[in-house]
This record gives structure tokens, C-alpha cells and sequence, in this order.
């Protein structure tokens, strides 16, 4: 009898930790194969995107006037789709899962996250490149990595915000082919914290969307690599030349879309809120005139000029970076679905090359990569993630102190301008008016 008390007490003990053990396992587990749904998601926005940008520049090949058609009609009907059938899938995405993050309401995590949100980001964000919109895919496959990853927290709701940040970083890295870019993302702009015990967990998801990603297409960067160097010397001026003009651009960027998102006061802004899908529409007639502009150069992510740029392929025409700038902010404004990671660095990409003429004893590669982070770190207030993953994405660690200094540069300027961080300010705006709003939240179906 007393052998029995003492043996109960041990299996029970055994039975728990084997329970724990199981639990911790299942959490683990969660994590990778969420990570790896993320990676295949990721390699088909990377498709359909291209593919969808490849139709809208054949549709131009026939005449470059068509846009003045389809251009305003895509972003009317993308507008409307991402207002009345895939509701919180408007925008880039990422305050969407900031939101998710910090909001106690069950219902409104969901909707914002939920897999019908995903597919509808899918949908539209491709239908938006396909009528020539100035928009990336990297902040919807943000979005729609914390919906997979979330999809799967419900098997365990107590880890959910955990699930939610590992899904977003998971989406970048993927994206971009930029594990340490995701990482710094997920810390700074995600949750603006380190969770210790989340670290590893984001790291395994990270490395199984990578992984798979890599698997898929292969292993690349995404600008290809560049062996640009910037000497210490007089070439040095343009590291706070750029610097200040992208932070002051970038900013001021910010601001107008965040002004957007709040609406504008008077009457203006009465007009808009009544008629969102006409304001798209004319939105989108803004982008068809700056794509005619510009010869085409502006539409879509500005992968393709930015790449041309960096490797002294394309021509640095002085009127690329504001029409590209005017079109990325007339897509942001629209409310359509799209990302503003690629045309950011698009952006930052034309403003360093149209300054070739005034630093003519400095690589352009080395303008290029400098404008990129200066004008990405304006638009974010995001400097570490902005100068982490231009690094990454081209392979070109020589660059890492000017780069460094020209992203703290530009973060300042920008605060002067736009005291707030883009992401989160749309964020809160999202939330306050979603507790404002009398009616339930969209449940996803």
C-alpha cells in the first residue's frame, strides 16, 4: 500500500511532463509547417505578380494610351472588391497585422487575419498589378503569412499574437530572400519589442518560409549582388545629402497617407468617404498620367527600373523618382490592396541616380543603394530594417556604415516631418475606428 501512494504520485508527475513535452512540441511544430505554408504562399504572390505585370505591359505594347482605360477601371473594381467582398484587405497589410497584435477583441484579430482575408489580398493585390497600379506584393505577403500563421494558432489561441508576428516576419523574409531582414522587421516595426520567448519559435518560422521559398526558386538576391564602395572622402557628402532628401520625401509621404486614412476634414473629405471607388477610380487615372509621363517606367512594383538603376543598366532620367513617387502615393491613397516595400526602393533608387550629375566621382551603385535606404527609412521610420535588408538584398557589405548613417539621418528628417511611423499610425486608426463602429466586425466565412 504505501509502495502504491509512493508510485501515483511519480506517474502522475510522468504523465504531466510528458503532457508538457507533447504541448511544447505542438507549439513547435505549428511553427514550421506554418513557416512553410508561408514560403509557398510567398513564391506565388512572387507569380502572379509578375505575371500579372507582364499582361499589363503587353496590353501597353498594343498602345501605351490604353491605360487611361484600364488603369482607373482596375483601380475602381479593386477598390470595390477590397471594400464590399474581401473587407481588411485594403492597403499594404501590414497595419492590418499590427492591429491583429495589439487588439484584445477576438472578432476583430480574425477578421483582420483571417484565410478569407488572405485569399482576397491574393486576389486583388494581383488584379491591382494587373491594371498597373504602383504597389509591391511584400506587405500583403506579410499579411497573409500572420493569416496562415494565425489560422493555425487557433489550435492554440494563447500564443496567437506570437503566431501572428512570426506569420509577418516569416512573409518578409520569404518575400525578399532576407531571414535577418525578417527577423529585424518582426522586432522593430511588428512589435517595436523583443519577445524572448518567442525568439526561437520566429526564427524556426522564418527559416522554414526561407527554406521553402529557396527550395522552389532557388537561392538568389533580389537585386542581385553589388561590390559597390564609397572611400572616405569627398564622396561622403552625398551619404547626408541623400539622407536628408530621402527622410524629408519620405516623410512627407507618410504624412499625406496618413492624413488620407484619417480622412480629410471639410468637404474634400466628406466626398471621399461617400465615394471611395470613385476616388479610386480617379486615383487611378492620376497613375495612367504619371505611366504616359514617365513611358510605362512607373507602373507596377519597380523591381525591374530599380535593378537597372543599381546596375548601370537604365537611364537616370531626372523625372523618374517623383512620378514614381506621385504614382506610389495616388495607389496608396486609393485604398486598393498593395505593398510600398518595392516601389519605396524604387523610389530611393531614382533619387540617387538623379543625383549622379552632382556626385560624379561616386559609383552610381553607390547613390542608388544609399537613396534606397534614405528613402525607405523616410517612408517607415524603420532604419535598421531599411539598411538590414537593402544589405541583404544585395549582398554588399562594403556600403554598411554609410548606409547605417544615411538611414539615422533620414529617420530624423522624417520626424520632423511626420512625427508618426506610418504602419502604426494606420494601425490605430484602423483600431479606433473599428471601435467606434456600431456594428459587428466582418467574421470571416
Amino acid at each position: 500500500m504505501p509502495r502504491r501512494l509512493l508510485v501515483r504520485p511519480s506517474m502522475t508527475r510522468l504523465r504531466g511532463a510528458a503532457v508538457d513535452a507533447f504541448a511544447i512540441w505542438r507549439r513547435r511544430l505549428l511553427f514550421l509547417a506554418g513557416g512553410v505554408c508561408v514560403g509557398l504562399a510567398a513564391v506565388l504572390m512572387a507569380t502572379l505578380a509578375d505575371a500579372a505585370q507582364g499582361l499589363f505591359k503587353r496590353g501597353l505594347g498594343l498602345s501605351p494610351w490604353l491605360a487611361l482605360a484600364i488603369t482607373p477601371a482596375g483601380f475602381g473594381l479593386c477598390a470595390y472588391l477590397a471594400l464590399t467582398v474581401f473587407p481588411n484587405a485594403q492597403g499594404s497589410g501590414i497595419p492590418q497585422v499590427i492591429a491583429a497584435r495589439h487588439t484584445g477583441q477576438l472578432a476583430l484579430r480574425r477578421a483582420l487575419v483571417s484565410l478569407r482575408t488572405a485569399f482576397g489580398k491574393i486576389v486583388v493585390m494581383t488584379l491591382g498589378l494587373l491594371f498597373g497600379a504602383s504597389t509591391g506584393r511584400e506587405g500583403p505577403t506579410v499579411q497573409v503569412g500572420a493569416a496562415i500563421m494565425a489560422a493555425a494558432g487557433h489550435l492554440t489561441p494563447e500564443r496567437q499574437p506570437g503566431l501572428i508576428l512570426a506569420g509577418g516576419a516569416a512573409g518578409v523574409a520569404a518575400a525578399f530572400n532576407t531571414p535577418i531582414a525578417g527577423i529585424v522587421f518582426g522586432i522593430e516595426e511588428l512589435s517595436r519589442a523583443y519577445e524572448a520567448r518567442n525568439g526561437a519559435l520566429i526564427v524556426a518560422a522564418i527559416v522554414a518560409a526561407g527554406l521553402t521559398a529557396l527550395a522552389i526558386t532557388g537561392n538568389y538576391t533580389y537585386f542581385g549582388t553589388s561590390s559597390a564602395t564609397l572611400p572616405f572622402g569627398r564622396g561622403w557628402i552625398a551619404v547626408p545629402v541623400l539622407g536628408a532628401l530621402g527622410g524629408l520625401t519620405g516623410g512627407v509621404f507618410s504624412r499625406i497617407v496618413i492624413l488620407f486614412a484619417r480622412g480629410l476634414p471639410g468637404r474634400v473629405g466628406a466626398l471621399i468617404a461617400r465615394h471611395p471607388v470613385a476616388f479610386a477610380v480617379s486615383c487611378g487615372a492620376g497613375v495612367a498620367l504619371c505611366g504616359l509621363a514617365s513611358g510605362g517606367a512607373v507602373y507596377g512594383t519597380g523591381y525591374e527600373e530599380a535593378r537597372a538603376l543599381l546596375h548601370g543598366a537604365g537611364e537616370s532620367h531626372g523625372n523618374f523618382a517623383p512620378l514614381k513617387f506621385l504614382a506610389t502615393l495616388l495607389s496608396a491613397i486609393s485604398g486598393i490592396p498593395g505593398g510600398l516595400f518595392a516601389p519605396s526602393l524604387s523610389v530611393g533608387a531614382g533619387l540617387g541616380a538623379a543625383l549622379q550629375g552632382l556626385f560624379s566621382d561616386v559609383p552610381v551603385a553607390a547613390l542608388v543603394l544609399i537613396g534606397m535606404v534614405a528613402y525607405l527609412t523616410g517612408a517607415l521610420q524603420a532604419p535598421i530594417t531599411a539598411f538590414v535588408i537593402v544589405t541583404e538584398m544585395t549582398q554588399d557589405h562594403a556600403l554598411m556604415i554609410p548606409l547605417m548613417v544615411a538611414a539615422l539621418i533620414a529617420d530624423a528628417v522624417s520626424k520632423s516631418v511626420c512625427r508618426e511611423g506610418l504602419y502604426h499610425a494606420l494601425a490605430e486608426t484602423l483600431l479606433a475606428r473599428a471601435e467606434a463602429r456600431p456594428a459587428p466586425v466582418v467574421m470571416p466565412r
